[in-house]
């Protein structure tokens, strides 16, 4: 274990201790907005795991989120919800392999086309198959855990993903994802197996995001495919990796934060006009900030050294 794996792994330990007192300390609204950062925080960072290193934009978080959060639904009453989260990320990484296997052949826009389309998809399926199967579309779950059993479980998945990304970053997996994003074809030339790294990379941040969509589904009362397949779920989830800095471990978790409070602001405020904000904010980093706020502290170190 490298230098940097165990700073990361001390801090991400520290900082998860510190969260995990909240439940005793914080009001429920206090719990509700560190379970929404925690949330994003933990879906950020898994994203750029895959997206970040390899500069593949994937818009499939919404697909895996949903896909967790009807596990949860459908297996809720019937298997225990300590079983039912792992589960909705096995169920969400499977359908990552199968996808990936089929369409990580593509780049640019082509990708995230098809990956943006892979939640609408789902959505449709679910939607049909609950129709026609269970004569209903959402699904009422009643004998739900308490809300401190789900911040914790949050919180623990949430660790877990960051603890997973650093040391994936160190390994022979992460440096092959990183060799794809500089040039795909050189790492090819150089021996690596760029099609099982894709995969595997693809596959392990689906697996984080659909065990996040499970374990925070029973926070609503009421389940449908409208809801959990949400775009704006993956939306929001690339813009704070982005913001952060998605080929940084540490970016997107202090980006998750401030990009989480701040959205609850404006939608409270402005409740139409903060979706304008967000997608203007999104243009913006495409176009200018690429690396997001950490490559302009890098530059700073640099100018200042």
């Amino acid at each position: 274990m490298n230098l940097e794996l165990r700073r990361n792994l001390g801090r991400t330990l520290a900082a998860g201790a510190a969260l995990a007192a909240a439940p005793w300390l914080a009001s429920d609204f206090v719990l509700s907005l560190l379970l929404t950062c925690i949330l994003y925080a933990g879906l950020a960072v898994t994203w750029a795991l895959f997206s970040g290193a390899t500069n593949y934009l994937s818009l499939a978080t919404s697909a895996f989120f949903g896909i967790g959060a009807y596990v949860t639904a459908w297996g809720l009453g019937t298997i225990p919800y300590a079983l039912v989260v792992p589960l909705g990320g096995l169920a969400a990484a499977l359908f990552a392999l199968l996808v990936g296997a089929a369409v990580l052949h593509l780049r640019g826009a082509y990708f995230a086309v098809l990956t943006f389309g892979l939640g609408e998809l789902v959505r449709h399926a679910i939607t049909y198959s609950e129709k026609t199967y269970a004569k209903t579309v959402g699904r009422v779950l009643s004998d739900v855990p308490e809300s401190s059993a789900v911040y914790l479980t949050v919180l623990l998945i949430a660790l877990i993903a960051v603890i997973v990304c650093a040391a994936v970053r160190a390994s022979r997996l992460g440096l092959a994802l990183a060799g794809i994003g500089s040039d795909e074809e050189r790492a090819q030339t150089l021996g690596v197996n760029t099609r099982r790294a894709k995969i595997s990379g693809f596959a392990l941040s689906a697996f984080f995001a659909g065990a996040l969509g499970a374990a925070v589904a029973v926070r609503w009362t009421y389940i449908e495919p409208a809801s959990v397949f949400n775009p704006f779920i993956g939306f929001q989830t690339v813009l704070i990796a982005m913001l952060g800095g998605a080929s940084t471990l540490i970016g997107p978790l202090v980006s998750a934060v401030g990009f989480s409070l701040l959205t609850e602001l404006l939608r409270l405020q402005f409740p139409y006009a903060y979706l304008v904000l967000l997608g203007a904010l999104l243009i913006v980093l495409v176009l200018y900030l690429p690396g997001g706020i950490a490559s302009l502290l890098v530059r700073s170190g640099k100018t200042g050294g």
